[in-house]
């Protein structure tokens, strides 16, 4: 019922930058979400927190990725952003974006690939 749509992956080149978005259905606002972030999986290994943001605006990131991404939303988009710089091999994954419902239900988008290779 509640869709996220994931968009804005590509292949790029170390040092390179992607800007991904999330689009949630319109029939909700992404304002009425707990939080919102972006996690990746690269083959075989887990899911991993990139990066999240709170209703209120509070962002959270894996050191990994600290100061090189920046999490942002635009609420008259409806829509959450993940600006990636700086990109390095080790970044290379499928990026899923994922909502936390008012009732703690996760919500998962089904996910956008990134490749970094030269």
């Amino acid at each position: 019922q509640v869709q996220l749509v994931e968009s804005g992956g590509g292949f790029v080149q170390p040092g390179g930058s992607l800007t991904l978005a999330c689009a949630a259905s319109r029939s909700i606002s992404v304002t009425s979400f707990n939080a919102m972030g972006w996690y990746r999986q690269a083959p075989g290994k887990q899911r991993e927190m990139v990066a999240t943001i709170a209703r209120l605006g509070m962002t959270s990131y894996a050191d990994s990725v600290k100061g090189r991404f920046t999490i942002s939303r635009d609420n008259a988009k409806n829509t959450v952003y993940l600006q990636t710089n700086s990109l390095k091999p080790e970044d290379t994954a499928v990026y899923y974006c994922n909502a936390i419902l008012a009732s703690n239900i996760p919500v998962w988008g089904q996910g956008t690939q990134v490749t970094v290779s030269s």
